[in-house]
């Protein structure tokens, strides 16, 4: 048995880490603000849970105390608002990996994997997205996220203290929240597919994503425990149209849902893949197809609704 910290461990990711590493019989402390967290995510779990902010500095210390690894989640997660809220997002995202680096560095050996993006790449129109590409991040939120990289980086050259990056791609799953006003398009797709509601694609549908499920997002991190020391993309390197998503979730529910095309929205991404052999070099791979994780996301959304 281990002791393992989780920073945003209520939030989408974070919760399904926290499931694992309990499961497994592992010590799990969750810190989360649930700023948009929910504490229902980790019922039934024998975890620790702390509501609490990552800024404050010696909580964070005080928690990460003789933990082998802190998996670091907690962060301001929308594109948009980290725009509309550029301090609260340096405080939240830059100022919250340092504090939890600083108690890695009071623990010997405490690996910190952070939560990275994608969307540090940016709008590089060059396919596939390579590690080594320049980074050209466009917002408040991926320059804190890169930022994040570069001070793992540099924790790891002058204090020793062992780190991963994860670069993740679209991650989708169970326990996403479909509600939210910056929610991503798997979770609105799936519960207006099972309403039978129109199902909105900005844009012409052609524009592709590199999905990744949740489970192997957590595979990945669980992995990063033992292998890699640099930034790594997560993804499974393959691309599917928004259009072709919309279809699949609409044939798996049996949807009545028609399709609704809305005017393309501005900054969005055309086209988004990763090459992700430089982790898989490692030993990784991802184990669900897209058709295999959607079902099981459907089935959630599903057993969900039928509770409202």
């Amino acid at each position: 048995m281990k002791k393992y910290l989780i920073t945003g461990g209520a939030g989408f990711i974070g919760s399904h880490i926290a499931e694992f590493l309990a499961n497994q019989g592992h010590q799990v402390t969750v810190l989360d603000s649930l700023r948009t967290g929910f504490k229902n995510n980790l019922e039934n779990l024998n975890i620790n849970f702390i509501e609490g902010d990552i800024c404050e500095k010696k909580l964070v210390n005080q928690l990460a105390k003789d933990h082998s690894a802190i998996f670091h989640l907690a962060a301001l997660v929308s594109v948009p608002e980290s725009i509309l809220k550029l301090r609260e997002c340096i405080r939240i995202n830059t100022t919250g990996t340092i504090n939890v680096l600083d108690a890695a560095k009071n623990n010997s050996k405490c690996k910190v994997i952070l939560s990275s993006s994608a969307a540090n790449y940016g709008d590089n129109p060059i396919l596939p997205k390579v590690e080594s590409m320049k980074a050209d991040p466009l917002t408040p939120y991926s320059i804190t996220k890169l930022d994040g990289e570069y001070y793992l980086k540099m924790y790891q050259n002058y204090y020793g203290v062992p780190t991963t990056s994860l670069r993740y791609f679209n991650v989708f799953g169970p326990r996403q929240n479909p509600n939210s006003a910056y929610a991503a398009a798997v979770p609105i797709f799936i519960q207006n597919a099972l309403k039978n509601e129109p199902i909105n694609i900005y844009g012409d549908g052609k524009q592709t994503r590199d999905f990744i499920y949740v489970r192997d997002v957590v595979a990945a991190n669980i992995f990063a425990l033992e292998k890699g020391d640099d930034t790594y993309n997560i993804a499974r390197g393959h691309s599917i149209s928004i259009l072709e998503l919309a279809e699949k979730i609409m044939n798996i529910t049996n949807s009545k849902s028609k399709i609704k095309f809305l005017d393309e929205r501005p900054g969005d991404i055309k086209h988004s893949q990763a090459d992700p052999s430089k982790f898989q070099k490692l030993g990784f791979k991802p184990k669900f197809t897209i058709e295999e994780a959607l079902h099981e996301t459907i089935e959630y959304y599903h057993k969900k609704l039928k509770t409202y």
